[in-house]
């Protein structure tokens, strides 16, 4: 059977190609396919630099994130995950937005406010000029689009009810940003202020972990795809031999 794989982030540096469709036995697994997708990776990679990355890997299925003895049908889509980084989709309540155009912070904060809101706290994050001294031209960011939208939509509706918020909007952006601009805007609309700040710093918090986008930075000496915060450990497809 044949399954198609797709690479994100880091790993675009270690095959030769963004997606490659792989030819499996019926009835293999999502650790039958790992076993293949290393066979094809860079072998110039030390086996130590190739672990760490393996085991730190989470997996999607059809846009799902699966472990690594779910059994794989054909035609499915796969996605191999590394740690994120931190289209346009919206949801009936909540704003949340994957743009590529710059974000218009004002303009959307104003047009969260109602009446009834007793606070609207913000969080916007922006490119900075450096990254532990070392001076930053610009990033690029980019996403495994359909999974981060569903996974974004979610993320924004259980907070919401978790916190008791009243809207919220969640927007990335992808593709190539500026020093100075927003990269990812998240605002949150309440009629108490704990309960706006509580779900803002767990928004950005979760997304940071959770959502498949990767920044890829760029200095005036090279270019590195950021390292991302490790996958909950209910979210990574787990140890391969």
């Amino acid at each position: 059977m044949q399954v198609r794989v797709l690479f994100f982030g880091v790993l675009k540096g270690i095959f030769p190609r963004d997606n490659h469709t792989f030819e499996l036995n019926p009835g293999a697994t999502v650790a039958d396919l790992l076993t293949e997708c290393r066979k094809l990776s860079d072998p110039h990679r030390t086996a130590s630099t190739n672990d760490g990355l393996w085991s730190s890997l989470a997996v999607a299925v059809n846009l799902q994130y699966a472990k690594l003895n779910e059994r794989l049908d054909e035609g499915d889509e796969v996605a191999l995950l590394p740690p994120v980084s931190g289209g346009t989709g919206m949801s009936t309540r909540d704003r949340v937005e994957l743009v590529r155009e710059r974000i218009a912070t004002e303009a959307i904060v104003a047009g969260l406010k109602q009446g009834e809101d007793g606070a609207v706290v913000v969080f916007d994050g922006i490119v900075r000029n450096n990254t532990k001294g070392r001076r930053t031209l610009y990033l690029d960011y980019e996403a495994y689009e359909p999974m981060a939208l569903e996974q974004m939509r979610d993320l924004a509706a259980r907070t919401r009810a978790e916190f008791g918020a009243r809207q919220i909007a969640l927007l990335h952006r992808l593709g190539k940003l500026e020093i100075g601009e927003t990269s990812v805007l998240i605002a949150v609309a309440s009629a108490h202020r704990g309960a706006a700040f509580d779900a803002c710093r767990s928004l950005i918090d979760t997304l940071k972990k959770t959502v498949p986008i990767w920044k890829k930075e760029y200095f005036e000496d090279g270019a590195v795809w950021s390292d991302g915060e490790p996958f909950p450990d209910a979210l990574r497809a787990g140890e391969i031999d």
